[in-house]
């Protein structure tokens, strides 16, 4: 069996090529697909196969898909143009046999009004159609969308959102990675929809009492109308278009449409999954270390 990981060179398909090889998967039945392969070298000298892709190239498709039974499809990084960038991964697989498509799209997705989840609407819909046997990872909020901000939040002793008491469920890639490579090697997956998040839900105001416990300072939660809160975002630097994303997502979370109920992530994992406290102290320390 061949499993092609698309993405590979980004953060969660590398994690998920590390978790197939923890699963030992032999190196040799592993795709890592990416456009940069400089990015992949060390992977290939682990054995792993490594070929250039790029969504936006449909020839590159092809021939990065030649003999994959089963593909990972990581939704691309571009909101707008994935779509079609997507459509032609669906179409390129479906030609080439695969026998599975997995696709990591986001929690609720047939439910949700937030303009994040638009594309990813569209591609389980474009799968639906296709054809093609497939199976939804609809992955919850990485928690690294928080504590990435770590050292911010402690520049401005703040946690800034519009996401009012609304609660979510947020998940470490690296969790999230372990329950794509599961999926990938389990049986009978064609129709699966998977609602992915950790058990314990939070607010932001909790993250910001998370930070205050881990790091030993005082951070509390602003909590902001959602254009004020895009027009902060533009003011640290965010493209506006994307600015108003984030803060359309915080006014999603406020009416809980990022809350992932049962627990599918745990089950497909093998344990409990990783908490906002545990994500955060690890953060809070990686931090220290590099400011020591």
């Amino acid at each position: 069996m061949t499993i092609l990981v698309t993405g590979a060179t980004g953060k969660l398909g590398r994690l998920v090529v590390e978790a197939l090889l923890e699963r030992s998967v032999p190196a040799e039945q592993i795709v890592a697909g990416g456009r940069n392969l400089s990015r992949l070298a060390d992977l290939a000298q682990l054995g792993v196969q490594v070929r250039a892709m790029d969504y936006s190239d449909p020839a590159s498709l092809r021939e990065a898909f030649t003999g994959v039974e089963k593909l990972l499809l990581v939704s691309g990084s571009e909101p707008g143009p994935r779509v079609a960038q997507h459509l032609d991964v669906i179409e390129t697989a479906k030609e080439a046999g695969v026998q599975l498509l997995a696709y990591t799209s986001i929690p609720n997705a047939d439910t949700t009004t937030m303009a994040l989840a638009e594309d990813h609407q569209a591609t389980e819909r474009a799968l639906r159609d296709s054809g093609i046997p497939y199976v939804l990872l609809r992955n919850g909020w990485y928690l690294e969308n928080y504590t990435d901000q770590l050292e911010g939040y402690l520049q401005h002793g703040s946690v800034f959102g519009s996401a009012g008491e609304g609660r979510l469920n947020g998940a470490s890639r690296a969790d999230l990675a372990q329950a794509a490579a599961a999926v990938l090697l389990a049986d009978d997956q064609a129709g699966m929809v998977y609602e992915l998040g950790g058990e314990e839900s939070f607010t932001l105001e909790d993250l910001a009492r998370e930070v205050s416990t881990a790091t030993g300072q005082t951070v509390t939660y602003q909590d902001l109308p959602e254009e004020d809160f895009s027009r902060l975002l533009v003011g640290a630097g965010v493209p506006e278009s994307f600015a108003r994303i984030l803060a359309d997502s915080d006014s999603g979370i406020a009416r809980g449409e990022l809350l992932v109920e049962g627990n599918a992530l745990s089950s497909l994992i093998g344990r409990p999954a990783t908490t906002l406290a545990q994500a955060v102290r690890s953060a809070a320390g990686e931090l220290a270390t590099q400011q020591a």
